[in-house]
């Protein structure tokens, strides 16, 4: 496939799909100008994935608080 055609094929499948803004906008922080909208979506993200790191480290805190359950010897026979 040529370049010309590439960018061809590309230009269509863009207008064809309506892709108006970059997939990756609220996958990691950016120095462009970015909408107040896509601003709050990012930190509403950011907000729930630190909410759930959270959850995860009171569940692991509960379990090492409890201990676990003994495990029983193995006992050979003489």
């Amino acid at each position: 496939m040529s370049p010309k055609e590439y960018e061809a094929a590309l230009a269509a499948y863009l207008r064809t799909k309506a892709i108006t803004r970059c997939p990756t906008v609220c996958a990691v922080p950016t120095q462009a100008s970015v909408g107040e909208e896509d601003r709050r979506a990012y930190r509403e993200y950011i907000a729930a994935r630190e909410a759930a790191r959270l959850e995860r480290l009171r569940a692991l805190q509960q379990l090492l608080q409890v201990g676990a359950p003994p495990v029983p010897a193995v006992q050979r026979p003489l």
